[in-house]
């Protein structure tokens, strides 16, 4: 992939940013602070700063419209850095759903506000402990010019800390999209403690204030695509780091009188590791890319890229506890934290076989 000047210099800033702000104690020290996972707002205020949280919205909104990919180069340092931030669940979903399928109104109000930081918003799509977006019983009634919404939802990212939620669900049997405010009598969160220490909540909806956000059945659908590009440059990004570290380990631990990066074995399963990252991340691009252009298969490349980008992150994770001799997995080591990221941003928004079920089905079989 061929950055233009103005990605190149945005993924230095995301780099420098991130190694400045994020590292793997920031996330011991949030997850031993509380039950209820939260995120770094320490970090979260340098990215708006930085207008980081703008950068899928338009300038009109105070915005820099950067596409798809420029997100994605800042989804690359978050997943190098474990940076918990509710950029995903708000910069991207949420931008992505209110330019896509707000009104004119609803777009000047919401999307300046996530533009200058001060609204989480939260996609409240599935209803079950599996990615399933197409199964919806959530359902909205109308009340003459407004909404009313009853249903729960599961496993919502960012759930506990946002301002808006927008949830899916069903209008005289068709699926829609509406916006529902946080502090609306008729909306019950309820926090889940994550593996990875990402805040999540389970979300009871009954006959909430709601306002419809589009007119058509896709788009979820867009929403939810572009969500998956942006795991599958996070989980890049998470690979390469477990990669990085695991070098560092080889030429340090010895056995034998000789670091264990010596022994063949290793090596060649570091060569695989690496190449398999390289592969990954190239498809992660060109969906990024696909998904900006509008290309006609977008939904198929990215469906690709965020099961293999799943896949190449558990190998990474695996080989890197393994590498470490077991002791990855105590508390001692980070890889072991990169180890459970991995899990969660892989089942998130569909897991690999969710992807290739998608992919073929697509395809015809």
């Amino acid at each position: 992939m061929r950055l233009s000047e103005e990605q190149q210099m945005l993924a230095d800033l995301a780099e420098r940013l991130l190694a400045d702000k994020a590292s793997v104690d920031t996330l011991r020290a949030i997850r031993a602070a509380s039950h209820d996972a939260d995120y770094d707002h320490a970090l979260w205020q340098a990215m708006i700063e930085s207008g980081l949280t703008g950068i899928l919205i338009p300038e009109a909104q105070g915005g820099m419209d950067f596409g798809l990919v420029s997100a994605g180069l800042v989804a690359r340092e978050i997943g190098r850095r474990l940076a918990l931030t509710p950029f995903l669940s708000t910069a991207v979903l949420g931008a992505i759903a209110i330019r896509a399928a707000g009104n004119a109104e609803q777009q000047a109000d919401w999307l300046a506000k996530i533009a200058e930081g001060q609204l989480v918003v939260a996609l409240a799509s599935d209803e079950s402990s599996k990615h399933r977006p197409g199964r919806i019983a959530t359902h909205a009634t109308a009340q003459g010019d407004t909404h009313t919404i009853s249903g729960e939802k599961m496993r919502v990212l960012d759930g506990p800390n946002a301002g808006l939620f927008v949830v899916s669900a069903l209008l005289d049997g068709a699926p829609r999209l509406f916006a529902v405010d946080a502090t609306d009598s008729g909306v019950h969160v309820e926090s889940v403690t994550s593996i990875d220490t990402r805040s999540m909540a389970d979300l009871r909806l009954d006959n909430a204030n709601a306002q419809l956000l589009d007119a058509g059945e896709n788009a979820l659908d867009d929403v939810l695509n572009a969500g998956r590009a942006i795991l599958a440059m996070e989980l890049i990004g998470l690979s390469r780091a477990v990669f990085e570290r695991t070098l560092v380990y080889l030429s340090e631990r010895k056995q034998f009188g000789q670091p264990i990066g010596a022994f063949q074995a290793l090596q060649h399963r570091a060569a695989h590791l690496s190449v398999e990252i390289e592969i990954s991340e190239a498809m992660a691009f060109q969906a990024l890319a696909a998904f900006d252009a509008g290309a006609t298969d977008a939904t198929q490349q990215i469906l690709v890229a965020k099961a293999r980008a799943a896949d190449t992150a558990r190998l990474a994770a695996a080989e890197g506890v393994q590498m470490h001799g077991g002791m990855g997995m105590t508390d001692e080591f980070d890889i072991g934290f990169f180890m459970k990221r991995a899990r969660v941003a892989s089942e998130l928004l569909g897991d690999a076989n969710f992807c290739a079920d998608r992919f073929a089905r697509a395809k015809g079989y």
